[in-house]
């Protein structure tokens, strides 16, 4: 059974507010973020899968499959985002063990990356504190729906 479908209760208006509002500051970074990658020359989802692969886990394979879950989108769409990339020369294929493929960042897609993580550090950097209200007004009331107490 899905947590979706375990729906015993309501929200309060607050509850319903302090929800919006943290959806609302999250879409507020993203749309930055999209501008910011146009900005560069970069498309949104190649800037994702850019950053997916410099800040893989120590230990990480960089191959298509665990890309795709560290982004939390099918193999298939990941491995179109990389022949995309490779084809602006972003990044690059190279044979590993096994059947499959490693993906390196190329000197093109770190300038890029760099570029566009300075940029969303800054923006973090000037939102942030607002994010971070947001989330922990959501995750006060639910404790005090749940009854623990609250500091």
């Amino acid at each position: 059974m899905s947590r979706l479908e375990v729906v015993s209760q309501d929200l309060s208006l607050e509850e319903y507010r302090e929800l919006a509002e943290f959806r609302h500051q999250i879409r507020c970074f993203l749309s930055v973020t999209e501008d910011n990658a146009t900005q560069v020359g970069l498309e949104p989802q190649t800037y994702l899968l850019l950053l997916a692969m410099q800040g893989l886990p120590e230990g990480t394979r960089p191959t298509i499959t665990e890309l795709a879950r560290r982004m939390c989108l099918p193999r298939d769409s990941v491995s179109s985002l990389v022949d995309e990339a490779a084809s602006r020369s972003e990044v690059s294929r190279s044979s590993a063990e096994g059947n499959e493929e490693w993906v390196k960042l190329t000197r093109t897609g770190r300038d890029l990356l760099r570029r566009m993580a300075l940029a969303n550090r800054d923006e973090l950097e000037r939102t942030g504190p607002e994010l971070v209200r947001a989330l922990q007004s959501v995750l006060k009331q639910r404790r005090r729906h749940r009854g623990v107490g609250v500091a």
